[in-house]
């Protein structure tokens, strides 16, 4: 006669849990992400309250540590650093550092020494944004910029004259969304994207990191195909779950040592 686990099992002992492996996540390719900030600064009063002379100092002083690290991304290649200016643009922001790396200790390092005891009194980090390049969940079949291998892992900036950044938030709705029903709407805001070609677009993503969940960054050479595009994006269907995409920054590349002479440091 057979004997049963019922039969083997002392009295009143439950039986033995079956450990169940969980289903493994879907392997993705070995590239690495990178870490993204967009810090915008402003000159503060004690820099434009100094002497003409002085002026250049500071500016010599900036100009100087932003070129060695431009001269840092020549040759380590770790580090990717772009200038821009908002003089005129925007009236609490002066100019704007761009830095990309995979080691968000080099985007510390940097931050270091511009706020060092020579230039901290003059230079003000007045907003900060902290990002990190990540695969998109949705399928993108239009995109000019990205390649499927690409995914978004990896931003590569160009050499257009403008760029636009401001910080994003979908609304809890999104989220709630069957994942088919995103794609959905998504393909109409991609197919949109696609007509303007003039546009680049980087997206990163702040998922616990930052207060907002993306910050996305339109670089091009024609401000108005940007406006063109922002506003027809708003008669989709995804701007009905758009919850925040403010502040807005317009920021013209330039190099620092043009920047500084912007405000008097000739």
């Amino acid at each position: 006669m057979s004997t049963t686990s019922a039969q083997t099992r002392p009295p009143g002992r439950p039986p033995t849990a079956v450990a169940v492996e969980p289903q493994a996540r879907q392997s993705e390719p070995a590239v690495a992400r990178q870490f993204v900030t967009f810090s915008f600064y402003r000159f503060t009063e004690a820099f434009h309250a100094l002497a003409a002379e002085q002026r250049v100092g500071v500016a010599r002083e900036l100009a100087d540590l932003v070129r060695r690290w431009e001269q840092r991304c020549e040759t380590h290649q770790d580090v990717i650093i772009k200038t821009y200016s908002l003089a005129g643009l925007r009236a609490e922001i002066d100019f704007m550092i761009w830095l990309i790396s995979e080691d968000p200790g080099l985007l510390q390092q940097f931050s270091a020494e511009l706020h060092s005891a020579d230039l901290r009194r003059y230079v003000l980090c007045a907003r900060r944004y902290l990002s990190q390049t990540k695969r998109s969940q949705y399928v993108v079949k239009l995109d000019p910029e990205h390649s499927e291998a690409e995914s978004r892992f990896r931003i590569v900036p160009g050499n257009r004259k403008y760029i636009f950044v401001y910080p994003f938030v979908k609304t809890r709705d999104w989220y709630l969304l069957s994942k088919r029903a995103r794609q959905g709407i998504m393909d109409e805001h991609i197919e949109v994207g696609t007509r303007y070609r003039s546009v680049k677009l980087n997206t990163t993503y702040s998922f616990g990191l930052d207060d907002q969940e993306f910050v996305v960054a339109f670089e091009t050479d024609n401000p108005s195909d940007f406006l063109d595009l922002v506003q027809e994006l708003r008669e989709t269907e995804s701007s009905r779950y758009t919850l925040r995409d403010t502040p807005i920054y317009t920021c013209v590349r330039l190099p620092m040592d043009q920047i500084v002479t912007q405000f008097g440091a000739a």
